[in-house]
């Protein structure tokens, strides 16, 4: 151990306690926990839809202010809760589940500041920020750690595949502008490439079509292409899926960082070392 870091102190029994109950999904009282959390979670998300509605917002206003003030003073007592729960807070605060923990509360806490008429646009700006609380379901999904080591595992390969794709949009985007010219719409190369990335995922605005035999070639290839390409990212991260699954990871949440994904014979958090 490095001596200039102070050694880590075990948690309280009563501590303990509650990191199970918050971050243990497989114990009863973490699966209550994470049900009554979830619910909850679904409420404030049904209480930011319905008060962009302004036919609902002008009737029931009052009612949904009132809700979301409620919701956010219960998310902020799960977010202290678990900060006392492990063993370091920073660690599980700079986390991206912590991040966003942090980001479901504070716009309802940061509408106060800003007061007055010519405020009212930043503070629907910022009241839009708390739709970050459907991320927090994310660690309600058993396969979460999976799926994301997985897109993490894979990031070359795809991103290897992407500069690929890129480059097919810049070479037929470039040939089309020349093909077609600007009197059939294709103004500049950008636009080209914009009409490119709509033919090759198959999204397909029409506002931009070939007109010439050459071009219409060319944008049938390219669909083609289009449909080979949207299968590529799948089979990469269902190859890494595979791979991950054969490894069998468990669902125990280190009581220090709160970090998951560990192995079923793992002693110690592969993250910060502190003992599971």
């Amino acid at each position: 151990m490095d001596p200039k870091q102070p050694e880590e102190l075990p948690l309280a029994p009563w501590r303990r306690r509650l990191h199970e109950i918050i971050f243990e999904a497989d114990t009863p009282g973490g699966k209550t926990f994470d049900v009554g959390l979830f619910l909850l979670i679904g409420i404030s998300l049904l209480v930011v839809i319905l008060e962009s509605v302004a036919a609902i917002r002008s009737e029931f206003g009052d009612q949904l202010l009132q809700m979301e003030w409620i919701i956010t003073i219960l998310f902020s007592i799960e977010y202290v809760l678990r900060l006392i729960s492990v063993g370091r807070p920073m660690s599980y605060a700079l986390s991206f589940f912590g991040i966003v923990d942090l980001l479901s509360v504070l716009p309802t806490y940061a509408s106060l500041v800003f007061t007055g008429a010519h405020s009212l646009l930043v503070i629907r700006v910022l009241r839009l920020l708390r739709i970050f609380r459907v991320l927090k379901l994310g660690r309600y999904v058993g396969e979460s750690e999976q799926l994301w080591q997985a897109l993490t595992a894979s990031r070359r390969k795809i991103s290897v595949f992407l500069f690929a794709v890129l480059t097919i949009v810049v070479v037929v985007g470039a040939s089309m502008y020349v093909i077609e010219g600007e009197e059939h719409g294709f103004s500049s190369i950008p636009t080209a490439m914009y009409w490119a990335i709509v033919t090759m995922t198959t999204v397909g605005y029409g506002e931009i079509t070939p007109q010439t035999p050459l071009g219409r070639s060319l944008a049938a290839v390219l669909m083609i292409l289009g449909y080979g390409i949207i299968a590529v990212p799948t089979g990469i991260v269902t190859a890494e899926l595979t791979d991950i699954g054969r490894g069998h990871l468990n669902t125990q949440s280190c009581p220090s960082c709160a970090r998951e994904g560990h192995s079923p014979d793992a002693v110690f958090c592969r993250h910060c070392g502190s003992q599971l």
